[in-house]
């Protein structure tokens, strides 16, 4: 079978064009989805794999991308073992009762994919079956601390007060939890690839709230239980975190093949300062996609100028899809991409 681009492009191969896709390309900003959803939850959808399927191939009949990425959740694992954490339209991730005592660990015991998550890795073979073979299908999961803020706030924060108390206030409770949510995340992220996943991606979407120093004490080691757990299966490991340009890299120390980056930092710094041996995705900021076509056409044209033709880049926003974006908006990003050499 050949190797899909966009993982030829992870591993710092050199291609004819590059690849592109789009994180949060499945779901709201598609008029398919919204359809799909009518009279579904979040929930329902995730939880049957045959529409969980249907999301994911979606934004590739559409746009053309290059790889389709498993619709679920970040905390699609941790809600299988632990009651009381729902999705709630335009809030996310809401937790009944926050996690932020030692006894409250006691709460999170050890996920078993093939047991809790059966209808994730059902939607990975089911996709996987789907794609044509030069699409590549990548398996996701949420980052320790990312997942942990969730948790102990009890949904998104604009502070993070109660999580960075905790990290300073009780550290062993502190770097109990992120093991815990570690384990979680390298076994669900084992068992997508068992089941057809061809790269990995872990989200660490709120770390940029930390300077570098609490990253590198209080987060690096639970990602990099993560994602060096995963080296024996020879998949790329994509590492991403939105406003983490301080932080890059420290996260490609934890382990990654590939570092996502978002709008804040030039792509061409970003590079440098990873070095050769890091491949680089990213990094279109994703209001841009609301400019007029000419602007859009700019934008794009400038980040992969600023690759500069290297090889080992993948192009994608500096973060995901927002809800009204124009589906065509996207698929002329596509367009102009596959159009242009590297």
């Amino acid at each position: 079978m050949p190797v899909p681009p966009v993982v030829a492009a992870y591993r710092g191969e050199p291609l004819e064009r590059v690849p592109v896709w789009f994180m949060r390309q499945a779901g709201r900003s598609l008029p398919e989805y919204r359809a799909l959803r009518r009279g579904r939850s979040f929930a329902e959808v995730v939880r049957t794999p045959e529409l969980a399927a249907e999301v994911t191939l979606q934004p590739v009949r559409r746009l053309g991308v290059d790889a389709a990425i498993l619709f679920s959740d970040i905390v699609t694992p941790v809600q299988a073992v632990l009651e009381g954490i729902h999705i709630r339209p335009d809030r996310g991730p809401v937790v009944d009762q926050p996690v932020r005592t030692k006894d409250d660990l006691a709460r999170l015991r050890p996920l078993d994919p093939a047991t809790d998550l059966p209808y994730v890795l059902e939607t990975v073979r089911l996709v996987r079956q789907a794609l044509p073979p030069e699409v590549a299908l990548i398996g996701f999961a949420g980052a320790p601390f990312t997942v942990a803020s969730y948790l102990v706030e009890g949904g998104k924060s604009s502070d993070y007060r109660q999580t960075k108390a905790l990290m300073h206030a009780e550290p062993d409770v502190w770097d109990d939890l992120l093991d815990r949510l570690a384990g979680m995340a390298l076994a669900t992220l084992a068992a997508q690839v068992e089941a057809g996943a061809q790269a990995v991606q872990l989200f660490d979407s709120w770390v940029g709230t930390l300077a570098e120093d609490d990253y590198r004490r209080f987060v690096l080691p639970a990602s990099r239980r993560v994602l060096e757990g995963l080296a024996d299966l020879d998949v790329p490991r994509v590492h991403f975190g939105v406003g983490a340009g301080h932080l890059l890299e420290a996260m490609a120390e934890a382990g990654a093949d590939v570092v996502g980056v978002d709008w804040r930092i030039p792509l061409d710094q970003a590079r440098e300062r990873l070095g050769p041996g890091v491949a680089v995705q990213g990094n279109l900021d994703p209001t841009t996609l609301f400019a007029p076509p000419e602007v859009l056409d700019d934008r794009v044209r400038r980040m992969l100028a600023a690759n500069g033709g290297r090889p080992g880049y993948v192009a994608n926003l500096g973060w995901g899809v927002l809800p009204d974006t124009d589906p065509d908006a996207l698929r002329r990003v596509v367009d102009l991409v596959h159009g242009s050499s590297p």
